[in-house]
């Protein structure tokens, strides 16, 4: 799957961190219930390529990894089943091991030579984090205009209330976020909220045209 399709689909990516295997099935199937078809699993535990072996197989769900830092958890996340790769940072030997596979890469581009970088290895869509410490709309605004045809997915910061400002722009691709999927609600296994917010973020964005 391309990750424009992907984008298309999910105009909010959550971000999603679990501790095992069945927090990641529970959390997946409450984001499908609230109409978010798509989950970054992080590598910040150890859980996550069990997480996304496990959510894979979840109906209507297409699963991410999200803070892959290196080439070996680059293979390991697309040997687990994910079916896009996302970074903080720019890393050109995760974007080749993702092209390699015909997984799609999203690493972190926060300044000119690092998206001349993804540009130049034929990425046309970059993660922009953290977003609200780097600026947000305006930064992305200022890049937009030496970098035409780029788009991005601002990651950190983004909530419901500042949701609607990024979404109206054509250059962004989505937005990736965590307050759908707060470790507070996973750990108290909370999926009703998790689906109320999942569906007031598909709201919103719908609202603004996405």
């Amino acid at each position: 799957m391309r990750l424009d399709q992907i984008t298309r689909a999910n105009p909010v990516m959550p971000v999603v961190v679990v501790n095992d295997a069945q927090e990641g099935v529970d959390v997946g199937r409450a984001l499908v219930a609230g109409g978010i078809n798509t989950a970054e699993v992080t590598f910040r535990t150890p859980a996550a390529p069990s997480a996304i072996e496990a959510m894979k197989n979840i109906d209507g769900l297409v699963v991410g990894a999200g803070t892959v830092l290196n080439a070996h958890q680059a293979e390991r996340a697309i040997e687990s089943g994910a079916q896009y790769v996302v970074s903080p940072g720019f890393s050109a030997d995760v974007v080749r091991v993702c092209q390699d596979a015909g997984v799609p890469a999203l690493p972190g581009c926060t300044d000119g030579s690092l998206i001349m970088a993804a540009l130049e290895m034929g990425l046309d869509v970059v993660k922009f984090f953290p977003a609200n410490i780097l600026g947000g709309v305006s930064a992305i605004k200022a890049y937009s205009a030496v970098f035409p045809g780029l788009r991005f997915v601002p990651t950190g910061g983004v909530s419901p209330s500042s949701l609607p400002e990024y979404l109206q722009m054509p250059q962004i691709a989505a937005c990736g976020g965590s307050w759908m999927v707060r470790r507070e609600l996973v750990e108290a296994r909370d999926w009703a909220t998790i689906t109320s917010l999942s569906a007031e973020a598909v709201r919103i964005a719908k609202e603004n045209g996405r």
